[in-house]
């Protein structure tokens, strides 16, 4: 979601008549999109805004703006901090970065903009022409949000405070947009929401299941590919995953984040969904042919005992993921949460962390090997950035590429010059590694 508004903020600037600096010491406007979700990248926020006020005090006429969660969350504590900070956006307000962009240069006064919308029929600003003429040949890929904010409020998450109630965009804005992408060149699309898959509840349209949704983008033209993330466990029902299964543009790939293997941990982070309910859902899944799953798990939550962490790593056995995005609880301020005074140390969280780790990268890997051998429908993204560490001499004729397949894994193959980002492909995957696959062009 912060690549989608940063893109978002960019198209703004380029209307104003702005064009990308070469360097952060040429810049006239430096923008700073922030995220809450933990604290490190707060921390790493006000260290480089540090780093800003060295180069302004160089350059006295340049602009600065703070955006994004933590702009909507500690607003006053950055402009307390950091004084040569020009305005403060929240998640809500890109439209209105021009504006205050214009009015520090006229009169160099701080200005902040934080309002969020009401749930139900608040208007978005947004801009679907994100794939630029000259760059057709390498923009095969964009995220669309469909959905901002959350009803959900886990107490251990920000977002609903961050970004606000859950609402939807129209319909129409959402296909209108993507058929724009499409007629650029566009061919791969990731529809963004915090709970993706409850779209649709608050419209002022009407009701319009996340499936529904889903054959309407499947019907335009150009779209070859469609993904989602992150759905929520609750509001996963069988048309939807009918629809994984029934339409061949959604790709066989579900993020589902589970959170914790103990059913007391889940009733804690009010997750609104028990360990047996979200297995039923998992294993429905399996049975759609090539799919993969991945989640997410916090460690060290509150009061996490021994015996309901090894709960999870239980599960995590049991449901062998194809990978995970794993991470030990930090403390969100103003989440219920944060307040409890029955944290878990940080040296026990990191603890347990590395184990889960361990055992999540070795199930990736032996999930990986089991498909060497397989054939997979690849989308080339284009040359890998860095040669892989392989024995293979290239020619001038060939070149090493990566792409991913429909259930969202990294491969790497050796292909002609001539094949073009966003052509798909057929590949034998011959080595399997923790990251995916090398593989050889059929």
């Amino acid at each position: 979601m912060n690549v989608e508004d940063s893109e978002q903020m960019e198209l703004f600037l380029q209307r104003m008549g702005l064009s990308e600096a070469s360097s952060l010491e040429e810049a006239d406007v430096v923008l700073l999109n922030t995220c809450s979700v933990r604290r490190k990248p707060e921390e790493k926020a006000f260290s480089f805004l540090g780093e800003l006020k060295k180069l302004k005090a160089q350059k006295e006429e340049m602009i600065i703006g703070v955006c994004g969660c933590m702009a909507q969350l500690r607003a006053e504590e950055i402009r307390k901090r950091c004084p040569h900070v020009d305005f403060i956006v929240g998640t809500a307000q890109i439209a209105q970065i021009p504006g205050l962009i214009t009015e520090a240069k006229q009169a160099r006064r701080f200005e902040m903009r934080l309002d969020l919308p009401p749930r139900k029929g608040a208007i978005v600003t947004h801009l679907p022409s994100r794939a630029q003429p000259e760059k057709k040949a390498t923009k095969i890929k964009a995220f669309v949000p469909i959905q901002y904010g959350c009803d959900k409020f886990c107490t251990f998450c920000i977002v609903p405070i961050t970004r606000g109630r859950e609402r939807s965009r129209p319909t129409d804005d959402i296909l209108n947009e993507i058929r724009i992408l499409a007629e650029k060149g566009v061919k791969e699309f990731t529809l963004l929401g915090q709970t993706v898959n409850s779209y649709g509840k608050n419209l002022l349209e009407g009701r319009v299941p996340f499936s529904r949704l889903l054959w309407k983008i499947a019907e335009i033209e150009g779209v070859e590919r469609i993904r989602f993330t992150s759905p929520y466990p609750r509001d996963f029902r069988d048309d939807l995953i009918n629809t994984i299964r029934d339409c061949d543009k959604v790709m066989e790939h579900v993020h589902l984040p589970l959170q914790s293997g103990d059913n007391d941990v889940l009733k804690e982070m009010r997750r609104v969904y028990t360990v047996e309910q979200f297995k039923e859902i998992y294993w429905k899944l399996r049975e759609i042919p090539g799919i993969a799953i991945t989640t997410d798990i916090i460690v060290g939550f509150p009061g996490e005992t021994e015996t309901q962490f090894e709960n999870t790593l239980r599960v995590v056995e049991e449901l062998r993921f194809d990978s995970a995005f794993m991470f030990a609880y930090s403390p969100r301020p103003g989440t219920p949460a944060a307040q409890r005074t029955d944290q878990i140390p940080h040296n026990v969280k990191k603890k347990r962390l590395q184990e889960l780790i361990a055992l999540q990268n070795r199930i990736t890997c032996e999930v990986n090997a089991t498909e060497v051998g397989k054939v997979f429908e690849v989308m080339v993204e284009g040359f890998s950035e860095k040669e892989p560490d392989k024995m293979i001499s290239t020619n001038g004729d060939s070149k090493w590429m990566k792409g991913l397949t429909r259930h969202n894994k990294t491969v790497h193959f050796l292909g002609e010059n001539k094949i073009e980002a966003g052509e798909i492909v057929s590949v034998r995957a011959t080595e399997s590694h923790l990251w995916g696959f090398y593989a050889e062009i059929l």
